[in-house]
């Protein structure tokens, strides 16, 4: 018999894990909760928050669903999964406890230090004067962070001592982003390109997914205030085998068997957020240059290459709309392995191919932003080869498809390399129209230009 399958957030993210769960012969209905304009034409939405977690647990239980599958890391912060597995509910997601690692950043850093995982220096403040006095003592660039839950804007890297004062003004006495921001990290400037990891886990056992990047500015080069991601590719062309391996054994296990020594172990999707560094050739972001990594396939990549930025509790978005076009096993059999402890029994496999994602926003964002503009072009776009266009801010208005977020639709294609799957994902964009529509146009580009890797 079919299962029936709750998937909880109204993203992109959400959009294309229910694009893939439908194409499972095991999947039947599904809901997604609140879900968005293409949730709905997958399946069913309902109308409930994802930080509802007492109606969204009432409602799967009176609903009979058979598993249910957390995008949203507030969900996981408040506790979703513990509540859902009180009430016998088969669910995918770490515990309101394993979830800490990324609902507070002073908790990730406290244990990435206890288990000598890799990480820039910092300090954590609750005490607005005390913080006020150390990024005083300290040289800049550096990066200010709330401790809690920001849609991925609570992070500052301020290049000037005035920057930094007014990030902790905003944060702390302002309290721009709630309670999110009632305790502080400060961390040293990390330079380096950043990439992400993600990993499947069963509590015991991992396994990795291929690399990504995303692309956190809003304006090309990596200028401008950080977003919830702009776009990403998959895999990383600079990233070796050899170097997934390291980040394996020096980052993602330590972490994992931190959380399960601290009685919390992470079953769900672990994403650390890295930065390669200590390469001589490898240029920052920020500088527009090319860059190398002199790494040839399956050598090391040496002592501190790599350090942990953050980590996360779920899927990263827009890295799943990414993922989602490269994955060949049955994303269901893999989400139930990791609630059944088994991840380590299933052969997971991977197109060859390179995947990327363009990020098309509202105007304004990440800032203020005016909704129900009036969107075109995707069906258009959808008929070009191997293009899928995920919805993330939309809804549907008088019958017709209008913006309903920051981060609108999430433009993906996939080719047998990362240049031709960029040519064809921009090549949709410009099918693609609402008034105030945003976008990087150089998404990927950096990586096209390594030499040596």
């Amino acid at each position: 018999m079919k299962k029936t399958i709750l998937i909880i957030g109204g993203g992109g993210r959400e959009h294309a894990l229910a694009w893939k769960l439908k194409r499972s012969p095991r999947v039947g209905k599904i809901y997604t909760a609140p879900g968005n304009a293409g949730t709905s034409s997958i399946g069913e939405n309902v109308t409930i928050a994802a930080t509802d977690i007492l109606a969204l647990a009432n409602w799967a239980q009176n609903n009979k669903i058979d598993f249910t599958v957390v995008g949203s890391d507030d969900a996981l912060a408040l506790g979703v999964v513990d509540e859902f597995q009180k009430r016998g509910l088969k669910i995918w997601g770490p515990s309101k406890a394993a979830s800490q690692i990324e609902s507070s950043k002073a908790f990730a850093k406290k244990l990435m230090k206890k288990n000598n995982i890799p990480t820039a220096e910092f300090e954590t403040f609750t005490d607005y004067q005390k913080a006020l006095q150390y990024i005083e003592e300290k040289s800049t660039p550096i990066v200010i962070k709330v401790s809690g839950l920001a849609l991925g804007k609570g992070v500052t890297v301020c290049k000037t001592l005035d920057e930094a004062q007014a990030a902790l003004k905003t944060a702390m006495i302002d309290k721009a982003f709630g309670e999110a921001g009632s305790q502080i990290v400060i961390e040293e400037f990390l330079e380096g390109q950043e990439f992400s990891i993600h990993a499947f886990c069963d509590g015991k056992n991992f396994q990795l997914l291929p690399s990504s990047q995303d692309h956190k500015p809003i304006y090309n080069g990596g200028l401008g205030p950080n977003t919830g991601g702009m776009g990403t590719i998959a895999p990383v062309p600079w990233i070796s085998e050899a170097m997934m391996s390291e980040v394996a054994t020096t980052i993602v296990k330590p972490a994992l068997d931190g959380l399960k020594n601290l009685g919390s172990p992470f079953v769900g999707l672990l994403y650390p957020g890295l930065m390669a560094i200590n390469h001589p050739h490898l240029a920052s972001p920020l500088k527009g240059e090319e860059f190398s990594v002199p790494l040839p396939e399956g050598e090391g990549s040496g002592e501190g290459a790599f350090k942990a930025i953050e980590f996360n509790a779920r899927f990263g978005d827009p890295e799943t709309q990414s993922y989602m076009r490269l994955l060949k096993t049955d994303l269901l059999d893999i989400l139930e392995a990791c609630v059944d402890g088994t991840i380590d029994k299933i052969n997971i496999k991977w197109s060859k191919k390179s995947a990327c994602c363009v990020v098309l926003t509202s105007g304004g964002y990440p800032g203020k932003y005016e909704k129900g503009k009036t969107i075109t072009g995707i069906k258009e776009a959808e008929k070009m080869e191997e293009v899928i266009v995920f919805q993330a801010g939309t809804s549907i208005r008088n019958n017709q498809l209008v913006t309903n977020g920051g981060r609108v639709l999430g433009i993906t294609a996939i080719a047998d390399n990362l240049q031709t799957a960029l040519n064809k994902a921009y090549a949709a964009v410009k099918l693609i129209n609402f008034e105030g529509m945003h976008y990087r146009n150089d998404i990927g580009f950096q990586s096209l230009n390594v030499k040596g890797g």
